[in-house]
């Protein structure tokens, strides 16, 4: 049985004027498992959004140290990379099509037959406008590029805001996804007819309109207020 040598290292880490002390033992794991528990910790500290984020990014730093003194490699995914140029745009052209549905949210959720046939009221727009239909739409799987977001230089001071929104972003189009969907099915089943399918449409347009405030939000975070895209 090979035999290893625990290394102990002392450090001592200001965030926002709190000094807390991280001790690691043989890995950069066992070092970020014991400063983000004194970060948490430490004279009862009460943990908000922004501390948090700026404390696991020290952890972060200290334990890269720490494996590169100890001599073990560092796993390929320590540098996290920001979102992309393409990426951002495509948070602003997600943003500009939800704009768009809601100053048309009836024409938009209209479909009618050729040649004059009936027209019925359809809520298949709403997942597509909220990326839920194909991948090619813009906010398809849009959280993996808010998740890229700490990796930004962004000002901490919007943090809060930017972590909040994106919880509103997704509550909101996960609803709104759930009321399109019993919506496309409102006539046909029991008891349903007309009237539901337009109640769960209403619904879905709540909702849309809470996913557009969170995503007009998300975006001001990540870039200046002049920049981000005007209704």
């Amino acid at each position: 049985m090979r035999s290893f040598c625990a290394a102990f290292v002392l450090g001592t880490i200001a965030h926002r004027g709190t000094a807390f002390t991280i001790k690691t033992h043989a890995s950069s794991a066992s070092a970020t498992g014991s400063a983000l528990s004194a970060a948490t910790n430490t004279e009862g500290e009460a943990m908000d959004r922004r501390s948090l984020f700026g404390k696991v990014a020290a952890v972060a730093a200290v334990s890269t140290g720490v494996s590169v003194a100890a001599g073990f490699p560092l796993p390929a995914f320590a540098a996290g990379t920001p979102p992309t140029e393409a990426e951002i745009q495509r948070l602003k052209t997600g943003y500009e099509g939800i704009v768009y549905l809601l100053k048309n949210f009836e024409q938009e959720t209209t479909k009618c037959r050729e040649n004059g046939g009936e027209c019925k009221r359809d809520a298949d727009a709403v997942r597509k406008y909220l990326g839920l239909r194909s991948t090619t739409d813009p906010l398809f799987q849009i959280e993996k590029v808010f998740l890229k977001v700490k990796y930004m230089d962004i000002d901490p001071d919007n943090l809060d805001a930017f972590f909040e929104a994106t919880e509103d972003y997704n509550t909101a189009m996960n609803m709104s996804n759930s009321m399109a969907f019993i919506s496309q099915f409102g006539e046909y089943n029991p008891g349903g007819g007309k009237d539901e399918v337009l109640k769960y449409l209403n619904e879905a347009e709540i909702q849309v309109k809470l996913a557009e405030k969170a995503l007009k939000t998300i975006i001001n975070c990540i870039e200046p207020p002049t920049a981000a895209p005007s209704e």
